[in-house]
């Protein structure tokens, strides 16, 4: 069975002493934490570039995995003020988050960036984290043809590899609810089939960010591989409640048996629902 993933993104909320010291609780509690000790939790975090190499340090010795937040798409050269994708593989990170909202919105990244940047990404070794996502509110239908499209040009092109796709609907980042739960199962439905249609893509997960929160995994069921979790999880003792809650899903689907049997698949199958947003 695979893992049920939590991830948390730092942002630049955090300095470095800061961030040290949540990177010290967090470890110290998931080395305890039995979800994430035996596999059955995958946790990752994506902090500043200043602090990767302290995260990598901070969680020596546990499973969990750190990235960069952003990756450049060239290889290493006269680039001034980028990082390369070596380079982050180099010094520990195992991801780099790609094409976020903010990166597209801030910084005009386009499309064929973000295809450039997961080739760069998955040359060097590390699992792109591609944040996919509609901007405006709409259908799930239309939000799924949106996200599923997103997901095909950011790999067009890309060497074999795993991928994290978190499915991040940008008018839900930083709301107060996440979108409707109906209308994430028909997205993620509709990524999850697309990323099992692609051979080169075995070992992926597709997760869910945008107003995330304790709940979600249990509401969501087999409909999402996991979480994205921005400011919610800067306390350490709310995170440790989603990776428990990770760690009692994990045990239910290892009950049950693999997720594909699960409606939600079964609505990839026969293309994206019509029904309302549930939100």
């Amino acid at each position: 069975m695979s893992p049920v993933t939590v991830g948390v993104s730092l942002k630049m909320y955090f300095g470095h002493e800061r961030a040290r010291a949540w990177f010290d609780e967090v470890a110290a509690r998931v080395r305890e934490h039995p979800g994430v000790r035996s596999g059955a939790v995958e946790l990752f975090i994506t902090p500043t570039y200043l602090q990767v190499l302290p995260a990598v340090a901070a969680f020596a010795g546990t499973p969990v995995r750190i990235g960069g937040q952003d990756v450049s798409a060239e290889d290493p050269g006269a680039f001034t003020g980028e990082v390369s994708a070596a380079e982050l593989a180099e010094v520990g990170a195992t991801i780099a988050e790609i094409g976020h909202a903010e990166r597209r919105r801030l910084y005009g990244e386009t499309e064929d960036v973000t295809a450039a940047k997961t080739r760069a990404a998955l040359r060097a070794g590390l699992t792109p984290l591609l944040c996919i996502g509609e901007t405006e509110r709409q259908g799930p239908a239309d939000a799924a043809a949106v996200a599923v499209a997103q997901l095909r040009s950011a790999l067009e092109g890309a060497d074999a590899g795993a991928v994290i796709v978190a499915y991040e609907p940008v008018w839900a980042i930083g709301a107060p609810e996440p979108a409707g739960h109906e209308h994430i199962r028909t997205v993620t439905a509709a990524l999850r089939q697309a990323v099992e249609a692609d051979a080169a893509r075995d070992g992926s997960a597709v997760i869910y960010g945008g107003a995330a929160g304790p709940g979600l995994l249990t509401a969501l069921g087999d409909a999402v591989d996991g979480v994205f979790l921005g400011r919610f999880a800067h306390d350490p003792a709310a995170l440790v409640a989603v990776l428990d809650e990770a760690e009692a899903l994990a045990a239910l689907r290892q009950a049950q048996g693999p997720i594909h049997t699960h409606p939600a698949s079964r609505i990839a199958a026969q293309g994206p629902a019509t029904s309302k947003d549930a939100s």
